[in-house]
């Protein structure tokens, strides 16, 4: 879900098994202390002579400072070596095409859209590790423990605050007020196929009209005026009013912590995002990512470092300003602009892991059939 604001060229970026979805965490916040475990005393190196080779398989939009990648080796004498494929769903395609001879000895980036597949799939080794305690139990998806929360982050509609100034208009507040005629062209979505954002907004409909409503919305919307990319970048960077492209539409599915990325990123030093999110209730959908170590890992000692690693405050801080993601662990501070100028909901939408799975693809090709033909 990293966010392409701050990388030149790069991609930004946006569910219990037999479980019904717990609501989750509203605003990042620190949690009483009396719930949080400290920290696992580091461990010493695994070998004392040369480091031993850990293979981590990523979607494309993974970053990580290079001190905090080089703390992590020089302390467990490993070398770790990314390999990004693609984005979420390509990934874990790869991933378990390759599960009778594993392209990696861990796999980051399965979201809550695709964790169901991922466990069905029997790709991951369970490992609990030490530092799970101090991960909210909404995020602890799967209770076998094959695959760790890590971040999460709000997929919302965000909006050009200068365009609804100037032009008087009241920003929509939910999924309803969109098909409103004074909204006419003004949205531009993903499409759900080709977009993790889009199908994050595809999921969040789904979730607040239920079937078939959630068509008759998105038939609406096309009669409004709605405009449809196949991707991100796309739809945030020529189509989007407020971003570099001064596209026409004043509105986009992208993140809630966007609106931070426009002011960091920023050539002039800025009191105020030029954008803003929608958080009402259900109005943006929560993803949340994993790590886990691939079954047939030969360094399954490194692999379980590696995920202690991501769960540690070093990795945890490290994530919010490399991704533009949310934390899992509480207790990790975030940096003072993703309180200033992001909102975050406080009834986000959610759909259990094995409901999507069971119809992620009949949604979608509903969502073709009503909205593109």
């Amino acid at each position: 879900m990293k966010h392409k604001l701050f990388l030149p060229l790069a991609a930004f970026c946006i569910l219990l098994a037999a479980c019904a979805p717990q609501a989750a965490p509203s605003q990042p916040s620190a949690v009483e202390a009396s719930i949080v475990t400290e920290a696992p005393t580091p461990s010493a190196p695994l070998t004392s002579g040369e480091p031993v080779p850990l293979t981590v398989m990523t979607h494309d939009s993974f970053s990580i400072s290079e001190a905090a990648l080089a703390a992590f080796e020089q302390a467990n004498n490993v070398k770790v070596t990314f390999v990004k494929s693609g984005d979420a769903g390509s990934t874990l395609n790869k991933a378990i095409l390759s599960k009778d001879a594993p392209l990696a000895d861990v796999l980051y980036g399965v979201d809550n859209a695709f964790l169901a597949r991922a466990l069905d799939a029997g790709i991951f080794e369970p490992y609990e590790s030490p530092a799970l305690v101090n991960a909210p139990a909404e995020f602890r998806l799967d209770p076998e423990n094959r695959a760790t929360p890590v971040d999460y982050g709000d997929v919302c509609i965000n909006y050009d605050r200068a365009f609804f100034a100037k032009n008087e208009l009241p920003v929509p507040q939910t999924l309803d007020d969109l098909i409103r005629p004074e909204y006419n062209g003004m949205l531009v979505v993903e499409n759900p196929a080709t977009s993790s954002p889009g199908l994050a907004f595809l999921l969040a409909t789904i979730a607040h009209f239920g079937e078939p409503g959630y068509l008759d919305f998105w038939r609406s919307l096309r009669a409004n005026g709605l405009v449809v990319v196949n991707d991100w970048n796309a739809a945030y960077y020529t189509n989007f009013s407020a971003s570099s492209g001064r596209g026409p539409q004043p509105m986009v599915v992208s993140y809630a912590t966007s609106p931070a990325a426009e002011v960091i990123y920023s050539d002039a030093a800025l009191e105020q995002s030029p954008t803003a999110s929608i958080v009402g209730p259900d109005t943006c959908f929560r993803q949340i990512e994993f790590v886990g170590i691939l079954a047939g890992t030969r360094q399954r000692a490194a692999a379980e470092r590696f995920v202690d690693f991501m769960l540690s405050l070093q990795f945890q801080e490290d994530l919010p300003l490399q991704m533009f993601v949310l934390p899992v662990d509480p207790m990790a501070i975030l940096p003072d602009s993703f309180h200033q100028f992001n909102e975050y909901p406080d009834q986000p939408a959610t759909l259990a892991p094995d409901v999507i799975a069971a119809n992620r693809e009949r949604w979608i090709q509903e969502w073709t059939d009503a909205v593109l033909r």
